[in-house]
């Protein structure tokens, strides 16, 4: 049989036969006196079987495996790894669809910065009035931001801390306030006294953990110092003052 004969008889394309030969799977057969293969009965036998494999979704060193005449792994053996990997594939797939139901079924639709959790997003929803202070719109930001990067566990803690600040009574006016503070200080410079002030008011407003201890140092420096490169001097400064008196105060 010449390649394109082999090829439609498995019902696979001449690449792909092509391709296996180069990857060790199909054995070259014997070339006629003109240069073209000729492919017999054996080989159609192997290909076969590659094609079964490879549907299965083996890859090409299993498939490999499988084949050898000495195959480290028998075909048992590379068919169960396959069947624990798929149902590892369909646990994580039904988690990517539970947390994407749930964001479809979040109330008042998706935020801005979505997709977030259900909890961030309920902390967005019941500060939006606050949505017209332009460090809001970057806190909401950071947070998203923040959100991404914790881990579950350290996650849900940390909603929780934010929650509490702003069902706390008063809260929202609090929060309101340290807004109006910080926007108010957008144009000024680090000196302006009322960085000092802003960044006391912020600090009495942090729930007590919500910081992790060497925030100022270690790793969190990298991080800590493109947060202050993005915001407006004054602003930068109040957040590092704030940052150094929890790490101080809590030293």
């Amino acid at each position: 049989m010449r390649i394109g004969e082999l090829a439609r008889a498995v019902g696979v394309t001449t690449r792909a036969v092509r391709h296996y030969h180069q990857s060790g799977l199909l054995p070259e057969p014997v070339r006629l006196g003109n240069g073209y293969r000729d492919y017999g009965l054996r080989h159609a036998v192997v290909l076969a079987r590659i094609r079964r494999l490879t549907e299965l979704g083996l890859g090409l060193t299993e498939v490999r495996d499988v084949l050898a005449d000495e195959a480290g792994k028998d075909l048992v053996e590379v068919l169960t790894e396959l069947d624990e990997d798929l149902a590892r594939q369909e646990a994580a797939i039904r988690e990517r669809r539970a947390r994407l139901r749930a964001l479809l079924e979040t109330e008042g639709g998706l935020t801005a910065e979505g997709p977030v959790s259900p909890e961030l997003a309920a902390l967005f929803r019941d500060t939006a009035q606050l949505s017209g202070s332009p460090m809001a719109v970057r806190d909401r930001e950071m947070l998203a931001l923040i959100e991404t990067a914790t881990p579950p566990g350290e996650r849900e803690r940390l909603m929780g801390l934010l929650g509490g600040v702003v069902d706390a009574p008063g809260g929202m006016e609090r929060v309101r306030d340290l807004y109006e503070r910080l926007d108010a200080l957008a144009d000024a410079e680090p000196d302006d006294p009322r960085v000092e002030e802003t960044a006391r008011a912020l600090v009495a407003s942090v729930p007590e953990g919500m910081v992790p201890e060497g925030a100022v140092a270690g790793e969190a420096a990298g991080f800590l110092r493109a947060l202050y490169a993005d915001f407006p001097p004054a602003q930068a400064e109040v957040i590092r003052r704030m940052m150094r008196i929890i790490t101080e105060e809590g030293s």
